[in-house]
């Protein structure tokens, strides 16, 4: 970064570096950790009653103003583009945890705002890229989980409905009323009691065989690997957002904050940008880029003619 630079791009510069460091994220990491295995202790009564000032001073003292600092470290990384903190979601739910934290009315209660503070452990991933890509995968199929949805409830309700009427007088237990009809068949998705179910059916009449078997083979099979394609075709949006990512990262000359980069690869970028650099010295210096193997300028014209043409030629006349 050059000394003229205002000081809101140098500082963004140095906090972007620590940000995208891999002790950065590690020690982000083992934070998190910690806080997780705090709230763990303070379910055991006996713990938490004798170390109550402890534990109080470690999650307001310490946790906290870790946490605080983190962010804050982040915030000023994009000193020099605010609106990209902004669009970070991780940005705007870390924040979100942290001032929730602050606010009266759920700081004085201890059920939400254990939860809030249960709420970071999700923070693990920012810094593990499998976890970070399931989430993303989860989150892009709702759209398709919710379709899923409609279209099994109104199997359901039609196949609970031809159920009331066929088996409410011989098994009011199962089909006595359209909600006990949908509870039976959702068990039944399951495969659980379908054997009795069927049993059952055909002492009836061998017909309710069909019925069981369609509604099975629909429900079961047909909309359960529906669900499993959405679910798998998310997963694959996913990966490749999380590879766009990485790859504008690359663009941006920007470690992956997946996981730690090796040395030799930051030791020949940093070769490669001093190499720029120099060169970008030598074409403002000079009318042309100096070559490192000659310290003078060559007498000749722009086109000297090699030795293994003087060589043929002859000398000169």
């Amino acid at each position: 970064m050059a000394p003229s630079a205002p000081p809101r791009i140098r500082l963004a510069a140095r906090c972007r570096a620590l940000v995208d460091s891999p002790a950065f994220g590690a020690g982000v990491l083992a934070l998190i950790l910690c806080n997780a295995v705090l709230l763990g202790a303070e379910t055991y009564s006996g713990f938490a009653a004798a170390h109550r000032e402890l534990l109080a001073g470690a999650e307001n003292l310490f946790f906290l103003t870790l946490f605080a600092a983190e962010l804050a470290v982040r915030a000023a990384a994009c000193a020099d583009r605010p609106k990209a903190f902004l669009r970070d979601p991780w940005n705007l739910f870390d924040l979100a945890v942290l001032l929730a934290a602050f606010l009266p009315l759920i700081r004085e209660n201890t059920s939400v705002l254990r939860l809030l503070r249960l709420s970071r452990v999700l923070r693990t991933a920012r810094f593990l890229p499998q976890l970070r890509v399931l989430l993303i995968a989860v989150g892009r199929a709702v759209p398709g989980t919710i379709g899923f949805l409609c279209v099994g409830a109104l199997v359901v309700y039609v196949y609970a409905m031809v159920g009331w009427m066929c088996f409410a007088d011989s098994d009011p237990v199962h089909f006595g009323s359209v909600g006990r009809a949908c509870l039976t068949l959702f068990l039944l998705t399951t495969m659980d009691g379908f054997a009795d179910a069927v049993r059952a059916g055909l002492e009836l009449s061998r017909l309710t065989l069909l019925y069981y078997a369609s509604y099975v083979l629909l429900a079961s099979f047909v909309l359960v690997n529906v669900l499993i394609g959405v679910v798998l075709g998310s997963l694959e949006e996913a990966r490749e957002q999380e590879r766009q990512a990485r790859l504008d990262l690359k663009q941006q000359g920007r470690p992956d904050p997946a996981g730690p980069a090796s040395a030799e690869l930051r030791a020949r970028l940093a070769e490669a940008r001093r190499a720029l650099d120099e060169v970008e010295a030598a074409l403002a210096g000079a009318p042309y880029p100096a070559r490192a193997d000659r310290s003078e300028k060559p007498a000749g014209p722009a086109c000297a003619v090699p030795a293994e043409l003087h060589a043929v030629a002859g000398p000169p006349a």
